[in-house]
């Protein structure tokens, strides 16, 4: 049987715009031990499909890989805010795009040893393109790609952020 831990004692370490770090005395099977754990509000993933099947990608620059990432659209969880409304905000502010429809498809840890981050995807159709409306700190390249050639990248490893990894292959067996 797993041991389940509990939590003894806990302290906030940092308290920020975006994440929140805690610090936790819990019991383990062997005594107490420490974890730190980021809280954070979560984020609508989109796996966003054109009417002729191009699955609509962003290229931007993420500090903490220090690269430009290839990825679907996404965006945090405003405070309160239904992660269906994250969904059709972030796709419009991202891409440009507003979809007829937006379904749930699933939703993952994106860390689970150390964060309570939560990801929402959806799969957004019936595409609309418009203007984008970045937040003011963005940059962000919208690009639209064949689905086949995105599976086939994410198979030869060529992509490297877990989400967009995820999306891609829910798009691929979904749209086809």
């Amino acid at each position: 049987m797993v041991f389940k831990e509990k939590t003894l004692s806990e302290e906030m370490i940092y308290k920020g715009k975006i994440i929140n770090l805690k610090k936790q005395k819990v019991t383990v099977k062997s005594g107490t031990s420490y974890r730190e754990i980021i809280e954070h509000s979560g984020g609508a993933v989109l796996a966003a499909i054109t009417d002729d099947k191009k699955m609509v990608m962003i290229r931007q620059f993420r500090k903490p890989a220090e690269k430009v990432m290839f990825e679907v659209p996404a965006g945090k969880i405003d405070p309160g805010e239904d992660p269906l409304v994250t969904a059709g905000r972030e796709l419009k502010e991202e891409t440009g795009y507003t979809a007829k429809e937006v379904k749930y498809l699933t939703s993952f840890y994106t860390s689970v040893g150390y964060s309570q981050e939560v990801l929402h995807l959806y799969l957004c159709t019936g595409l609309t393109p418009g203007e984008t409306d970045f937040d003011e700190n963005e940059a962000i390249d919208m690009e639209l790609w064949d689905i086949e050639e995105l599976y086939q990248m994410v198979m030869r490893g060529e992509l490297d952020d877990a989400k967009t990894i995820i999306a891609i292959q829910f798009a691929h067996e979904l749209v086809k």
